[in-house]
């Protein structure tokens, strides 16, 4: 279904903020590095962060094999994963209305493993080029013995939402004549310069993936 809207989704706190596109709910999964995984095992609630990265209509996430954590959402547990991108710091005139612009979204839904060959491998590889696009081609695929400690899982992305803020501070009518900054703070995740393994060859140019880096 194009719209990931469902009774649990909905946003009731500021529902203006609510989106409920798959556009807007996967780029934002898209552009995250990390992604916060929730699930409840043995009645103690768990959030592991991870890398992420999604397929068409499909996240995933991996982890150690051996992670006990991992292998319960293997097993039909329900599962919650949000993802955050932080764009400003929102200064109003009273310390009640200050805010963040924000884009974040929330996907749930029940894992599966995934414990095809191809698909392990493609997943493996997406999630190197989620981390830096370009990355796979010049890095070692995984061996038979990484990819057995390797715990991949699959999450349809078909129940979600996004939540959105934009603009400026919003006060009180008696506090806008305080003598007081308000405004908005950008911003934005900015690589600094690389620095190179010690343990390198020697003359290995810096490939362009890394110094040109984007978000």
């Amino acid at each position: 279904m194009s719209n990931l809207q469902t009774e649990r989704t909905t946003v009731r706190r500021l529902p203006k903020r609510g989106l409920y596109d798959r556009e807007t709910v996967h780029a934002i999964i898209d552009e995250a590095l990390i992604c916060h995984v929730g699930f409840v095992v043995d009645g103690n609630p768990v959030v592991i962060p991870t890398i992420h990265t999604r397929v068409d209509d499909t996240l995933y996430f991996h982890g150690s094999a051996a992670s006990r954590m991992l292998r319960s959402l293997r097993n039909g547990i329900e599962a919650c994963v949000t993802v955050t991108l932080l764009d400003g710091l929102v200064l109003a005139r009273s310390a009640f209305h200050h805010s963040m612009n924000y884009r974040s979204a929330m996907v749930f839904g029940t894992a599966r493993e995934a414990t095809d060959a191809d698909e392990k491998l493609r997943v493996l590889e997406a999630l190197v080029e989620h981390v830096a696009k370009g990355r796979s081609r010049d890095a070692r695929g995984p061996n038979e013995k990484e990819l057995r400690q390797t715990l991949v899982l699959a999450l349809p992305i078909e129940e979600g939402s996004a939540k959105v803020r934009t603009g400026g501070p919003v006060d009180d009518d008696e506090d806008y004549d305080l003598p007081v900054w308000a405004g908005v703070l950008p911003l934005k995740l900015v690589p600094q310069s690389p620095v190179p393994d010690e343990k390198m060859r020697p003359g290995i140019a810096i490939p362009r993936y890394v110094d040109e880096y984007r978000r």
